[in-house]
């Protein structure tokens, strides 16, 4: 049979609680999930570079053995191909989140029609963590700089 990969894309600047529910939801619904740090060309201000966000989200996805950290500067359609990637998992905050991620999951779909993408909602004591307020967690993360 074949693996099962997911990916769990995003630009984990910083990486929160809630990405990491997503990201332990998801590990328990395939074989292997790769949290994957993507540039966000539309965020010029980052708290974290690239490398230091590859280093947190290993830190806190280390309990999770079928879980691997990446990063990738191209198209995640690109990057899904090359690892044989069958689905995208995105969590979703609140129903505004829905409109941006459908339109992303279109444009994957067209770039790569095998690539389904999954909505997983984020779990209710973690609503609140919106990931443009998660920067009140480096306080818990500095640490790992």
């Amino acid at each position: 049979m074949e693996k099962r990969i997911t990916i769990c894309p995003g630009s984990f600047d910083p990486i929160t609680k809630g990405h990491l529910d997503i990201i332990r939801r998801a590990s328990g619904l395939f074989d292997e999930v790769i949290v994957l740090i993507l540039v966000n060309y539309a965020k010029s201000n980052t708290a974290f570079t690239p490398a230091e966000r590859v280093e947190l989200a290993r830190r806190v996805t280390k309990d999770l053995p079928n879980v691997r950290v990446d990063f990738f500067g191209g198209l995640l359609a690109d990057y899904a191909s090359h690892v044989g990637a069958c689905t995208l998992i995105k969590g979703l905050r609140a129903v505004s989140d829905f409109e941006y991620e459908f339109q992303m999951a279109l444009t994957n779909k067209k770039l790569c029609p095998t690539l389904e993408t999954m909505f997983m909602t984020t779990d209710i004591q973690f609503s609140s963590h919106f990931s443009q307020h998660g920067r009140s967690e480096l306080n818990l993360l500095i640490a790992f700089r």
